[in-house]
């Protein structure tokens, strides 16, 4: 089968919507019920964060949306549980986000066969060196059929991110600023630098901005110059336990696009 997220980018080049939630957050078994939402309310694909103690790339607001997960009783264990029949209802993307300290606790080549047999599409691990990636866990990505997403940020230079895209696959994620995800930036004149840059060097892969991006106004920005955004700390932040995500979800993706 093809992956769904080289399908996407076949069938829609621009304006794409990538969005972030905690799994586990607000509550243990919300998962399932936010991915439904997340399709129904227009969302082209959905990366899956998988809590952890220490995430380094994170803000605050998914640092606590990750404790809070944690203290739910949420692991991989219960998430690959959770997931078991998602392709039953889902058919866009489905990306797993995480740290490796969790995934090699449950064991690397376990974790690639489980997420793969669930239907994931690709994995962003942060903390996997690219070096340590091409050595030791690259051929297991392709037995699975996973794509590994790479991260680039402003400080990147030419050779590292042809070696990033010549190693990753389904779409670049270009990390819109160098501060942590949910950090808003008003350097929107760096941005186009950045974007103009990565656009002159004529990668093969799609580009998807994340980090800062939270409202309508800044996932147009983007949008303008890449092939799309990613929502993560926004998205989370919206949440209201008052309010049932079938209803509030909607109204946030229509607030976006």
């Amino acid at each position: 089968m093809r992956n769904r997220i080289d399908t996407l980018f076949e069938t829609k080049k621009d304006k794409i919507l990538s969005v972030y939630f905690t799994a586990g957050y607000p509550q243990l078994n919300d998962t399932i019920e936010i991915i439904d939402a997340l399709q129904s309310s227009g969302c082209d694909m959905i990366e899956i964060g998988i809590p952890f103690s220490d995430p380094l790339a994170d803000g605050p607001v998914i640092q606590h949306s990750g404790n809070v997960a944690l203290a739910n009783g949420m692991n991989l264990k219960k998430l690959f549980k959770q997931l078991q029949h998602v392709r039953e209802q889902i058919h866009i993307p489905l990306i797993l986000m995480g740290y490796m300290n969790p995934v090699m606790q449950y064991g690397f080549e376990k974790f690639c066969a489980d997420a793969a047999a669930i239907g994931i599409d690709g994995l962003i691990l942060p903390d996997l060196p690219p070096d340590v990636y091409e050595k030791q866990y690259q051929q297991l990505f392709l037995q699975h059929g996973l794509h590994n997403i790479m991260l680039v940020t402003p400080r990147t230079d030419e050779p590292r991110i042809r070696y990033l895209e010549k190693l990753g696959s389904g779409f670049m994620y270009v990390v819109a600023s160098s501060a942590t995800t949910g950090s808003a930036t008003n350097d929107n004149a760096g941005q186009v630098t950045y974007f103009n840059k990565l656009n002159g060097l004529k990668l093969k892969l799609p580009l998807m901005a994340g980090f800062g991006i939270g409202n309508r106004q800044q996932f147009q920005f983007v949008c303008n110059h890449l092939n799309g955004g990613i929502i993560g700390s926004a998205f989370i932040k919206h949440f209201d336990n008052n309010i049932p995500v079938s209803v509030s979800i909607p109204k946030f993706i229509q607030s976006l696009i």
